[in-house]
This record gives C-alpha cells, structure tokens and sequence, in this order.
C-alpha cells in the first residue's frame, strides 16, 4: 500500500503526543530547561539540513519571495487564528498560544526535511516503507518531548504531515515520468536546505533568542521547487 508509511508515521506521532500529555503537569523550570534543550537540538538539526544546498542562490531567492507572499497573505496571523479557535475547543485556560506554537512548531519539525521527502518517494516509487516507519519512530520520541512543554497543539501536527507525506507518495507514483531522478535529487536537496533554515528559526524562537515570524516564511517551501527551475534554465 503507497500510503502505509505515512499512516505508520502519523499513528507514532499521535502516540508519542498522548504519552506526552501524561508529562505537561511537571514543575515550571523542568519545562523551561526542557525547552532550551529542545530549542538548541532543533537548530543543530536545522543546521544540517541547511548545508546540504548547492546553491545558496536558491535558498535565498526562495527566503525572499515566500517571505513576500507570507507577509501579503498573513500567513503567521492566519496560523495563530487557527491555534486560537482550536486552543478554545480544548482549554479551558488562558493557553491557547502554546496550542498554536506547538502546531507549528511540530508541523515545522515533523514535515521538513529528507526523511519525509525521500521516505514518501520510495512508498511511492518503490513501495518501500522503511524510512517512512524509521522516521515514524523518531518523530514518536519527538512529539513525546514537544509535549511535555508545548502541549495539546503537537497532536494537531499529524495532519499537516499525513496530507504533505501521502501527497507525495501518491505523486511519486508518476513523478518519474515529469522529472529526472538527477533534477529531483537536487530538488529535495534544496527543499531540505530551506526548511532547515526555517527549523532554525523555530529553535531561536524556542529560546527567546528571537521572534522570527516562521509562518510567513513557510511559502518558502513551495516557491523553492519555482525558483530551482528558473536556476537550473540559466
């Protein structure tokens, strides 16, 4: 089945965040450590994702023009009004902006990177689910983690990561016919080096270093595959 590592995947992180919410009710600084700890991992991860581009030109003209159309279509707004509403459902307190930050963060975490590109692309193409279930495992371990500081807002991640996962394993299952493995690979390298940049920022913002709006650079991730392209016509 094309879509069984990605239901593998979205059951582990469903799991690890309902083990999670057994953990939120631990003392305060426990949280705060946690989350520096969490928030300095996060970069490292970033960081490496980010040094696989091959052409720095392309994650900078893909930073910029999703930046543009994040900020035209406030995008970060529209993210939080979401969290709210669902925070409302769920809460019964004032912490509706830890729903928020924990669905994106999460979705940032979860979604961006190799392993679910290259994981979904081998369901697809080779109906080999191995990475996909792998990932599975870590991400399980991850949500568990985020949600002891982050809450009820990690669960919610499953679904950016099911529908972003399954597409690509469902288009995997023609893409061969558009693009040549050669053009793919260096696609995903610099997908991978972009959103590397982005999970950075989510880590710099765990630690109050900044306040980066990721939410309006997340158009980022679609205007890279545009703008390699145009980079690779010229």
């Amino acid at each position: 089945m094309v879509l069984f590592g990605t239901i593998v995947n979205g059951i582990c992180i469903i799991a690890g965040s309902l083990l999670g919410l057994f953990f939120t009710n631990i003392p305060e600084r426990y949280k705060e450590t946690v989350m520096h700890g969490i928030g300095l991992a996060v970069i490292l991860i970033g960081l490496q994702m980010a040094l696989q581009t091959e052409a720095i030109i392309v994650v900078l003209l893909s930073l910029l023009t999703g930046a543009i159309i994040g900020e035209l279509i406030q995008l970060e707004e529209m993210l939080n009004r979401v969290g709210d509403w669902i925070g409302s459902k769920f809460t019964t307190t004032n912490d509706n902006f830890s729903v928020a930050q924990g669905f994106i963060t999460a979705s940032l975490v979860f979604v961006i990177g190799a392993l679910s590109v290259i994981g979904a692309l081998d369901g697809g193409l080779r109906g080999d689910h191995e990475v996909l279930i792998t990932k599975g495992v870590i991400d399980g371990f991850v949500a568990l983690v985020l949600t002891t500081t982050l809450g009820f807002g990690v669960i919610l991640s499953v679904i950016p990561v099911v529908l972003y996962q399954g597409s690509i394993a469902l288009l995997a299952t023609q893409i061969n016919q558009w693009i040549p493995e050669s053009v793919l690979n260096g696609l995903i390298g610099e997908l991978t080096a972009v959103g590397g940049l982005l999970i950075m920022a989510i880590g710099l913002n765990l630690l109050k270093i900044t306040q980066i709006k990721v939410g309006n650079l997340l158009p980022a991730i679609i205007t890279v595959g545009i703008v390699y392209f145009v980079y690779l016509l010229f």
